[in-house]
């Protein structure tokens, strides 16, 4: 197993395969993506390296994550890589569903357990004005896709801004009531180019909290391979909700993923240094110079990001590393 010298057990690998995202979303990509560098994306022979190296030393989940990562026609190939890799028990993805309905089959196939698609707004005009796509239809109707062939666990990320969510929390929690899905509601996080607008839109999340609380939502027990969600349930919603809340006390505490770029870069924290190449160790089939490779960077792991203290490593934007 995978340990860190503050006891921290990794069973979870967060897995870019595309810094590319197609959204303009208002917190991460304003400007649209900009490529600055020769996209030298994993290959699949590398990635299967990676999910089996990993695999051996007892990771047993694996997020697909991009920039968006169904803009690899190869995303099935992937998938199926990752589900047929011994001792991975899950694997999920993550994406922006902006052609979810005619994606979603193929994903099936493949084997994909679970789906996470980003919503930060439940208004179709909002969602446009956030994500520069007017794709809320097409995403909520792959959605209702999903839940009807029941296979696959179903979770919606939106992004807490003070501009939109006191008008949209409301939307969310009646939605909710009839539609089994988990809403993670994710505190904005403080990127290397996002400074001006984090300053002016972060909500925290425990205010969240504290009000779910009051309105008699429950606490969820978590496994331990889940994200860092805090979950909750309500007896009266079909849906649960979960909230994601970086700047909390002792969030750090129970991290249990570490990631790898789409260049293959171990990245200790999303908010850390420069990633650290695998990229020598991906070109062969025997896996030991990998995993001893990674067993060494393990021991440069922090007990904590620096986010309080406005500090976001290299972490220019969120697409860069699928979060």
């Amino acid at each position: 197993m995978l340990t860190d010298n503050y006891g921290r057990r990794f069973s979870y690998l967060r897995l870019s395969i595309t810094d590319v995202c197609n959204f303009r979303c208002n917190y991460c990509l304003p400007d649209g993506y900009e490529c600055n560098q020769p996209r030298d994306f994993l290959s699949l022979d590398e990635i299967k390296r990676i999910t089996h190296g990993f695999a051996q030393l007892g990771t047993e989940k694996i997020r697909i994550t991009g920039g968006e990562p169904a803009l690899r026609k190869d995303l099935p190939e992937i998938i199926s890589i990752c589900k047929n890799t011994q001792g991975i028990k899950k694997v999920a993805l993550t994406s922006n569903g902006f052609k979810l309905p005619e994606h979603l089959p193929q994903w099936l196939d493949a084997g994909i357990d679970a789906i996470n698609i980003s919503i930060d707004s439940l208004d179709p005009r909002q969602f446009l004005a956030i994500t520069g796509h007017d794709k809320l239809a097409t995403i909520l109707k792959g959605i209702d896709m999903a839940l009807a062939d029941g296979s696959t666990d179903i979770k919606v990320n939106t992004v807490l801004m003070r501009q939109y969510s006191g008008k949209d929390i409301q939307s969310y929690l009646d939605w909710l009531k009839d539609t089994p899905v988990t809403l993670r509601f994710i505190e904005l996080m403080q990127t290397g180019d996002n400074q001006e607008f984090f300053n002016a839109q972060h909500v925290q999340g425990s205010r969240i909290k504290q009000n779910l609380i009051l309105d008699g939502w429950l606490p969820v027990i978590q496994n331990k391979s889940a994200g860092p969600a805090q979950e909750f349930y309500h007896p009266d919603y079909q849906g649960k909700i979960g909230l994601i809340m970086p700047y909390s006390k002792d969030f750090c505490n129970s991290c249990n993923r570490l990631r790898v770029s789409s260049s293959g870069k171990l990245h200790l924290c999303l908010f850390g240094e420069e990633g650290l190449s695998l990229r020598e160790q991906l070109q062969s089939d025997d896996l030991a110079p990998l995993q001893a490779k990674i067993l060494s960077l393990l021991t440069d792991k922090k007990a904590t990001h620096f986010l309080h203290e406005k500090l976001t490593g290299a972490t220019k934007h969120l697409a860069m590393l699928g979060g």
